[in-house]
Formats: C-alpha cells, structure tokens, sequence
C-alpha cells in the first residue's frame, strides 16, 4: 500500500499552524515535499521525521558541558545537507546547543552570514574563474569580519537518473536530447552554480534543456522527481539518490565547508562547536557516507588574521 500523503492544508491543521508557515517550511528545506502536477503533498514518515527533529532535547547531566547561557540558538544558513542535519541533531544531543538552519542554498546563505543574520553559513560555491571552492567568495566578502573556514566533507556530484538509467544518460549533452525532462535547483544553490559551470564548459545552451527552468529547493525533493516518474535526470549529490534507491553518475567531487563568524556574544559556543567537530565522538556517529568523504573533516582551512589568536 502507497503511504499516506498530506496537503499543505492538512499539514497545517496537524501542527496548528497556518498554510503559509508549512510552505516556507518546504521553501528552507525543513519538511521535505513533492509535486503531483501542481499540488504540494507532503509523506507521513516526513511528518514523523519532522516532528522528532523539533522536539527539545531531554536533560541530562554531562562532563565539559559548555555553557550556554545565550538565550538565542546558534543560527545555520546556507545549503541543505543531510549530514549537516546530523550535525544539528547531535550538537543539540552531546552538547545541547540549540543550532537553528535555514536551508536556502549556498550563496544566500553567505549573504546571510555576512549581513549578520547567521553565526554559521554551510557552502560548496565553485568559482568559475578559479575553479576553487569557497574561498573566492569568502575572500571578497568577510574583510574586516572575524571568522573561521572549517572543512565539513567532501561530496560527490552527478547524474541522479532512475533505476538501470533507463534514458542511458552518460554527458551533458544528453541533457539536450527532446526525450530527457530535466529538474534543476534554485539560482543562489551551490549545486547550482556547479551545474552551470560545467553546461559552460560543455558549451550547452541551457534553454535546449527540458526542465532547466523547473527548480527545487534540496537534494531529496529533486531527486524525487526521478523516484516518481516526474522527470528523468537531475543534477545533486550520490547521498540523495542513495535514500531514494535510485542510480548515480558521478561528475565531480565538490568541498562542502562550514563558515563560522565570531561576535562577543557566540564567541565561545562556536569555539565549542569547531571543537566538537573535530572530536572523534563526532566523526564516528558519522554512518550514512555514501557519496561522502570525511577524511578532512573539523580542519580549519581559513581564518582572518583576527582569529589566529584564538585556538579552536
């Protein structure tokens, strides 16, 4: 039996909370959701999923707890990830600091983070001229601004297609073929910028590709798409096609980094959040890595000269 799938509205009247919050819910990347034609629905093991990843914390007593007087969360933007997921659930778990992500893609997560509206920003921007990751960005934005660049993972970037690649998918240029439906990711996404990097090296006109203006706003949703039916080819990460049971082309491998800003008030939570990251305890609760390499994870690859005093 097909699993039950919500409206919007009935979303909405499960959580009591108006339509209008459900939708920017899904627009972040914090309910995941589909399309049938037109229409919104969102899968009841969603909702269950989204109902755990909000409940508080249950106290409890812990060694080398830091202290978390600040009566404000830590603040994530930037790009969805599901061990960027993993991360908030275990810092709220370990070390019960409150992280709160806004999943709104790479770059307006960066803006975010430099008009200081977040503490963290979650990126993998590729510089077309550089053909670096992060760094161009950073260098031009944060000046004056005290920060650190922690490396997360390293992320493989591909071809998610159905089951056995039933449209034998193998370039870009089959992307252009009149019997191949694209979905695309939103402007600002860093997969986003990836994928027209390489359309412009390949010199392929985006307009010949079927489905390059339909957009979503993650991974998963994406990839959906292929898991029912509703397009052939999307562009993303070998992760969300492995928790959709689809196929994977890999393309490329991509940094995916954290950006920390320090200001007086989140200065010591973030110290404790970069030393976390770099603890065995974190990187052994990492069990999901399909597509994923850890091997630098927690290393910081960058900080302002007004960090180098401070150790993390």
């Amino acid at each position: 039996m097909d699993e039950k799938a919500y409206t919007p509205d009935e979303v909405a009247q499960l959580f009591q909370i108006s339509k209008h919050t459900v939708y920017e819910l899904i627009k972040r990347g914090e309910l995941q959701a589909f399309k049938v034609g037109n229409k919104m629905r969102i899968e009841h093991s969603e909702i269950d999923r989204y109902k755990e990843s909000t409940k508080a914390p249950a106290k409890k007593t812990q060694v080398d707890q830091p202290d978390t007087h600040s009566p404000f969360p830590i603040r994530l933007s930037g790009s969805h990830d599901f061990l960027v997921e993993h991360f908030v659930k275990q810092t709220s778990k370990d070390l019960q600091l409150q992280i709160q992500p806004t999943y709104i893609g790479s770059l307006e997560g960066l803006m975010m983070l430099y008009r200081g509206q977040s503490d963290i920003a979650t990126v993998h921007l590729l510089d077309p001229a550089s053909q670096e990751y992060n760094l161009p960005f950073i260098h031009q934005l944060f000046v004056y601004e005290s920060i650190s660049v922690v490396r997360f993972v390293s992320r493989e970037q591909g071809f998610i297609v159905a089951k056995g690649n039933p449209k034998n998918i193998a370039d870009f240029h089959d992307l252009t073929r009149k019997d191949v439906q694209f979905v695309n990711r939103q402007k600002g996404a860093g997969t986003r910028f990836l994928l027209d990097s390489m359309l412009s090296s390949n010199g392929i006109d985006p307009t010949n590709i079927n489905g390059y203006s339909n957009e979503e706003w993650n991974h998963l949703s994406t990839a959906s798409y292929i898991s029912r039916g509703m397009a052939d080819v999307a562009f993303g990460i070998q992760s969300a096609a492995s928790h959709l049971g689809l196929d994977f082309i890999p393309i490329a491998k991509e940094q995916f980094d954290l950006v920390f800003r320090f200001t007086n008030e989140n200065k010591q939570n973030l110290t404790h959040l970069i030393n976390y990251l770099q603890s065995p305890e974190f990187k052994s609760s990492l069990t999901d890595l399909d597509g994923y390499d850890i091997e630098d994870l927690g290393t910081v690859i960058y900080q302002t000269s007004k960090m180098e005093e401070t150790s993390c």
